[in-house]
C-alpha cells in the first residue's frame, strides 16, 4: 500500500489540469507544465482532486505510483507558486552580478564566468553574495542551482565557494607545523 500514491491532490483555484492518456498538462497563473507519465498508471480528476491509481502490485508499479503522484503535485505547486533555491557565495573578492537574464560570477579564477539562464528560470541577486534561482519546474530549479554550485564548490579549509543557504560546511583545521 502506497501512502503517498494513495493521497489525492487538491486542485487550487486558477489551476487547470488536462490528462490525455499518459500525458499530463497543468496550467496556472505562473505558466504551463507538461509531462509524460507511465502509460500503465491511471490518473483521474474528480471533484477538484487528482488521484493516481496503479493497475497491479508489482514492484515497479508500486515505486512509480508514489513518484507519479509527487511529480503531479509538484507541477500543481509550481504553476500556482514558484520554487526557489538560494545560494550563498563566500570568499574574499567573490561576487555575483546579474546581466540581463544571465549571471556574471567572479569566483577567483583568471576570468569571469557567465552563466546563461535556461528557459523558464530567472535569477534574483539581492546582494553581491546571494543568488536566488526561481522557476515553476522544481526539477529544473534544483538542477540549475546544482550547476551554479559546481562552478566553485565549497571547500572545507578556507570556507570559500558557493553553497546552498541551508548547507553547513564543516570546517577542517589546517596543518599545524609540529616537528
Amino acid at each position: 500500500m502506497s501512502r503517498i500514491g494513495n493521497n489525492p491532490i487538491e486542485i487550487p483555484e486558477g489551476v487547470e489540469i488536462n490528462v490525455q492518456g499518459s500525458h499530463v498538462s497543468v496550467k496556472g497563473p505562473k505558466g504551463t507544465l507538461e509531462r509524460d507519465i507511465n502509460e500503465n498508471l491511471i490518473v483521474t480528476i474528480e471533484d477538484k482532486k487528482v488521484t493516481v491509481k496503479r493497475p497491479n502490485d508489482e514492484t515497479e508499479m508500486k515505486s512509480l505510483h508514489g513518484l507519479t503522484r509527487t511529480l503531479i503535485a509538484n507541477m500543481i505547486i509550481g504553476v500556482k507558486e514558484e520554487f526557489t533555491k538560494e545560494l550563498q557565495v563566500n570568499g574574499v573578492g567573490y561576487r555575483v552580478q546579474k546581466q540581463g537574464n544571465d549571471l556574471n560570477l567572479v569566483l577567483g579564477y583568471s576570468h569571469n564566468i557567465v552563466y546563461k539562464a535556461p528557459q523558464g528560470i530567472s535569477f534574483d541577486v539581492p546582494n553581491p553574495n546571494t543568488i536566488i534561482v526561481k522557476g515553476i519546474d522544481k526539477e529544473l530549479v534544483g538542477q540549475t542551482a546544482a550547476e551554479i554550485r559546481t562552478k566553485r564548490l565549497p571547500e572545507v579549509y578556507g570556507g570559500k565557494g558557493i553553497k546552498y543557504s541551508y548547507e553547513v560546511i564543516r570546517r577542517k583545521e589546517g596543518k599545524t607545523g609540529k616537528k
